[in-house]
């Protein structure tokens, strides 16, 4: 959390330049994909975790190893910055929660953690695996914790998951449980780069691959990132008339006639700490409806079951947003 005895305003200075530092970092090391990052940068601050729906060779393993590599320390119980987790059906739980080791010169049960235990996990293709393996995610994702043996041993505050599953290929896939699909604040689609990034990525292969000195690019310490997360909750402001837009928002949606399920309470309070990051990467200390029209899409279209020949959730949410960003355009004004 924000220290009490610093000012609001130089707190929020501090986490405007931890974010800048890893932005720039990772802009560097994926080329194309600006707006993605910036996703992966608000859920990262908002503390929530992001699903990628892509394709082979998008460059989300470059994303989640340069996010991993701009984080120093490991905190008090020296987690590694990054880990990455192949989904398969044949996985276990204890394969990435850790296992109980007995060792006969003690004559007791030693703890060896998994790859769970870690600051940035990848989990590539997490639809691939079964649902125990599934259920042991959602504990790691929704309360920072495992359950080994009985016993619950705590994840790192950091603990930040991108994963990833592939849209088009659906055999051999465990569809994802609805609570654990809530536990992803975004879901993003990854599409092509454009044709001038390609071209950058090819021009600029042989200097990245001879990367510099990992000591000369920006980077921040662990306890920095967590400390950004609380002075951008109590730094930036989101005016009443921003959760009456959200409100209203969220009950067009359920009435919308192509909405079968529309979106949760919850979803409604995930959304706020991530428009403060939103307002924080545009330079702004307090949330507009910009915010909300950029982010909306991402946080609420994997929430909804829509009916039989629907648009994209993208669309509805968009044509229920109108009315809403209008009001808070009024109230903005009456202001």
């Amino acid at each position: 959390m924000s220290d009490p005895e610093i000012p609001i305003a130089e707190n929020l200075s501090r986490a405007s330049e931890t974010v800048r530092r890893i932005r720039e970092r990772l802009r560097r090391a994926v080329l194309g994909r600006d707006e993605v990052i910036d996703l992966v940068l608000v859920a990262l601050f908002a503390d929530g975790h992001v699903l990628l729906e892509d394709y082979p060779g998008s460059g989300k393993t470059t994303l989640a190893k340069a996010l991993g590599a701009s984080i120093r320390d490991g905190g008090k119980d020296d987690f590694p910055a990054f880990r990455r987790i192949q989904f398969t059906p044949d996985l276990l739980p204890s394969d990435i929660t850790g296992v109980s080791v007995f060792d006969p010169d003690k004559g007791s049960f030693n703890f060896r953690p998994g790859p769970l235990f870690t600051h940035v996990l990848l989990g590539d293709e997490i639809n691939r695996t079964s649902p125990k393996v599934q259920a042991a995610m959602l504990e790691a994702m929704a309360e920072k914790q495992v359950t080994v043996d009985n016993v619950t041993y705590p994840l790192d505050e950091l603990f930040f998951v991108i994963a990833t599953q592939n849209p088009r290929d659906v055999a051999g896939t465990y569809p994802l449980p609805v609570p654990q699909l809530d536990r992803f604040l975004f879901k993003i689609r990854m599409d092509y780069i454009s044709r001038e990034a390609e071209l950058e990525v090819l021009e600029t292969r042989m200097a990245r691959r001879d990367a510099p000195d990992e000591s000369a690019m920006p980077s921040v310490a662990r306890d920095e990132v967590v400390e950004a997360r609380g002075a951008i909750e109590s730094g930036v402001t989101a005016a009443p008339a921003i959760n009456a837009c959200l409100v209203d928002l969220a009950r067009a949606l359920r009435a919308h006639p192509q909405v079968v399920q529309g979106i949760s309470t919850r979803s409604l309070v995930l959304i706020v700490p991530a428009l403060k990051v939103s307002a924080l990467l545009r330079g702004r200390d307090y949330v507009c409806a910009e915010d909300v029209a950029w982010l909306a899409p991402y946080v609420f279209g994997h929430r909804m079951e829509l009916g039989p020949g629907a648009p994209p959730p993208a669309e509805i949410i968009r044509e229920c947003l109108k009315g809403p960003v209008e009001e808070l355009s009024r109230a903005i004004l009456r202001q």
